[in-house]
C-alpha cells in the first residue's frame, strides 16, 4: 500500500527527494497547482534565490508540464475535471511514485485565513484523508492556528513523513 500526501504540482518539480523514494508513494495534487505550472513555465519571475537553481528548477517544471502534456496522462486528467472532486486516474512517475489530480473546488471554508490554493490543498487532505506536504513554514504555522484537522508536514521532514505515516 502506498503513502499518500498532498502537494502542490511545482513543489513535486522542485523537490527532487520526492522522486527519490524506495517505496510507493501517491502524491496528490489539486489540479490548479497544476495550472500553476503553465504560469511558472511562462513566467519571468525567479522560483529559486540562486540563479543556477533557478534555471535548474524551471526546466524541471517545463519537464513536468511536458509529462502531464503526453496523450494518455492529459486524457486522465482531463476526465477528472468533468466531475467536482474527481480524481485521475494513477499517473505514474518511476516504479514507485504515483501522482493523482483531484479537481478539488475551492468553497471558501478557509477563505479568511488561507488563499485559494492553500484552501484546495486543505480541502483535499481532508476529503482523502491524506496529510499535506509543504515547504511554507507560514502555513503550517496557519493551519496550526486554525486547528485545521489535518496532518502537516514540512518538506525538509519528508523521510520522517514516510516514517511516521507507515503506520497511519
Amino acid at each position: 500500500m502506498s503513502q499518500r500526501f498532498v502537494i502542490e504540482a511545482v513543489m513535486v518539480a522542485i523537490y527532487g527527494q520526492l522522486l527519490s523514494v524506495n517505496r510507493p508513494v501517491e502524491y496528490i495534487v489539486p489540479y490548479t497547482t497544476v495550472l500553476e505550472l503553465y504560469e511558472f513555465e511562462e513566467g519571468s519571475e525567479p522560483l529559486m534565490n540562486e540563479p543556477g537553481d533557478d534555471k535548474h528548477v524551471k526546466e524541471k517544471v517545463k519537464e513536468l508540464v511536458a509529462y502531464f502534456e503526453e496523450p494518455l496522462n492529459k486524457k486522465k486528467i482531463q476526465k477528472a475535471l468533468s466531475v467536482p472532486w474527481a480524481k485521475s486516474a494513477p499517473i505514474l512517475l518511476g516504479d514507485q511514485i504515483k501522482l493523482s489530480i483531484i479537481n478539488a473546488v475551492d468553497n471558501a471554508h478557509y477563505g479568511e485565513v488561507f488563499d485559494p490554493i492553500e484552501t484546495e490543498v486543505l480541502l483535499s487532505a481532508l476529503k482523502e484523508e491524506a496529510p499535506v506536504l509543504t515547504d511554507q513554514l507560514e502555513m503550517i504555522q496557519r493551519i496550526i492556528a486554525a486547528a485545521v484537522p489535518v496532518q502537516v508536514f514540512d518538506i525538509d521532514d519528508f523521510e520522517f513523513a514516510l516514517e511516521g505515516t507507515a503506520q497511519l
